[in-house]
């Protein structure tokens, strides 16, 4: 029995032209593939990339599609720390809002 593609399977469909030119990257996107480095290093192994590529691949269509690159790292990356326990959601909830009260974000490099 075939199974329907996920909405992040591509499969050969047309989306698009590919950007192949080396872009900038921002700030906070540099500092989300250094927390992913960190959190998968051999002393941590926190996080393993097939773990992000199923929180990733797991985002309901519509994220899917809103969300950049980096930002589908991050949301995968909390996902996981949360199902493992490393972190509560509550906690999460509680430094994002800490840092947004002292005008600290990730949008715009922040």
């Amino acid at each position: 029995m075939s199974e329907q593609p996920r909405h992040h399977d591509m499969g050969g469909r047309r989306d698009g032209e590919i950007e192949r030119a080396e872009h900038v990257y921002d700030p906070w996107e540099k500092r989300v593939d250094a927390m992913l480095r960190l959190l998968s290093s051999e002393d941590r192994r926190l996080i393993r990339v097939d773990e992000l590529r199923r929180g990733i691949e797991s985002l309901p269509a519509d994220a899917y599609d809103a969300m950049t690159y980096y930002e589908r790292w991050v949301s995968s990356i909390v996902y996981i720390l949360t199902e493992k326990g490393v972190v509560t959601q509550e906690e999460m909830r509680d430094r994002i809002a800490e840092l947004k009260a002292n005008g600290v974000g990730l949008e715009q490099g922040k």
